[in-house]
């Protein structure tokens, strides 16, 4: 809630803090960490994948380029655009998916969640 000061440029912020007592901070973060492993487990299968040996070359340059264009801020079609936005960038996910469940392997999964576990513990 804001309430006007004698300038029009000027405000007062009210806000509510909630007593830590009335959070159960325990379980905050067992969520907390959750999210995170939840989130870091698919990087770190990726990562894991893009730099094992028996991971072919050129799937390991496929996947860094899909990769590295879903994060970079620039696109072929700019994602302010609406729908038409996330369209190169839905095709370049679907390739990543492709190329991650025909290639990844027991061996990379245990690796990654080994990360994890000493990340992330539970």
């Amino acid at each position: 809630m804001a309430e006007k000061n004698r300038s029009a440029n000027e405000f007062t912020y009210e806000a509510e803090v909630i007593d830590s007592s009335v959070i159960d901070e325990g379980l905050l973060r067992k969520v907390v960490v959750r999210a995170g492993r939840t989130i870091a487990q698919p990087a770190l299968e990726a990562f894991e994948m893009v730099i094992d040996a028996s991971t072919p070359a050129q799937i390991r340059l496929t996947m860094l380029g899909a990769l590295t264009y879903l994060i970079m801020p620039m696109d072929l079609v700019p994602d302010l655009i609406p729908v038409a936005g996330f369209s190169d960038d839905l095709v370049a996910l679907t390739a990543v998916i492709s190329i991650w469940s025909s290639y990844i392997t027991p061996q990379i999964r245990n690796r990654a969640r080994q990360k994890l576990d000493r990340w992330f513990p539970l």
